[in-house]
């Protein structure tokens, strides 16, 4: 693995001498502009590894995405290559169709010490709650970024991750029942800052690729944070974000798109070519949005 490889593949030239918090928010935006959040390993008869080397190959080689147990995984390697003082970190992630987080641990993230505070990094949630920089682990405080106003609160060591959204403004508003229109605080995940070590989410991993009822095997997921928003690709659904487009509202755009358009999609949009066929799905009635 080759630190200079890595930064080549998310089109980084700035310098990496000195780990401090400039270069790390540099590096971080970076990847998520260039490494999409994606699950299509499992649409396409591939398995997803928690091995450092295979994720290595799979993003930085093969020009892929992936999910919080890959992206974040990797970028801890980076970090640490850097000279960086990481932790990983597992959380629960909240479901609101249930209003309950996850029963168990299905996320990993990173703590990251630096100048004595105390840093989120998150790289791999993809979607309209991902963080666009890291943020300070202090309790109570808003931290305003382009995609909404995040907040960590923290109760009797349990620390909760929140997003205010912005109102939406949906041309299309006849395909999209599921985005809603109005600014509203949505929870995101829960966590402990107990430290973990990557077997933990051995267990994890294969579930969320393999249990008939998991989100990940229910919806084909691809999202990619751009300079202004997002992209996504759920299913057969390509959703666009601009933030903050006017009138502190974000722009939704949505097209349904046919069979025939989905490998050029995934090339165009995400700078994703697969090696095998990709049969995209979108039974779950639970919202990404």
């Amino acid at each position: 693995m080759d630190i200079k490889e890595y930064f080549a593949r998310i089109s980084y030239q700035g310098s990496y001498d000195k780990p401090d918090l400039a270069t790390l928010t540099d590096i971080f935006q970076h990847h998520i502009r260039a490494v999409p959040f994606e699950n299509l390993s499992i649409h396409c008869g591939e398995s997803i590894e928690l091995d450092v080397e295979a994720t290595y190959n799979k993003i930085v080689r093969k020009k892929r995405g992936g999910w919080c147990m890959e992206n974040n995984h990797l970028l801890s390697w980076v970090l640490k290559t850097l000279g960086y003082d990481v932790t990983l970190l597992g959380s629960k992630v909240y479901v609101p169709e249930y209003d309950a987080y996850a029963d168990e641990i299905d996320h990993l993230l990173l703590k990251v010490e630096l100048d004595d505070k105390s840093y989120i990094v998150d790289a791999g949630f993809g979607m309209a709650y991902q963080m666009w920089q890291p943020m300070e682990l202090i309790s109570g405080t808003d931290q305003p970024q382009t995609p909404g106003v995040f907040r960590f609160v923290e109760e009797s060591g349990v620390w909760y991750l929140e997003k205010v959204k912005r109102k939406q403004w949906v041309p299309n508003q006849s395909i999209s029942a599921s985005h809603n229109v109005e600014e509203v605080c949505r929870r995101v995940y829960l966590f402990t800052l107990q430290p973990r070590d990557i077997e933990e989410f051995r267990a994890r991993n294969a579930h969320l690729q393999t249990a008939p009822d998991s989100l990940f095997v229910t919806k084909s997921i691809c999202s990619l944070q751009t300079a202004d928003g997002i992209r996504a690709l759920v299913g057969w659904k390509l959703t666009e974000i601009k933030y903050n487009y006017k009138d502190n509202m974000d722009l939704v755009e949505i097209r349904i798109l046919a069979d025939e358009e989905m490998e050029k999609t995934l090339k165009e949009k995400f700078n994703i070519t697969l090696d095998k066929k990709f049969v995209p799905i979108n039974t779950s009635r639970l919202c990404l949005f």
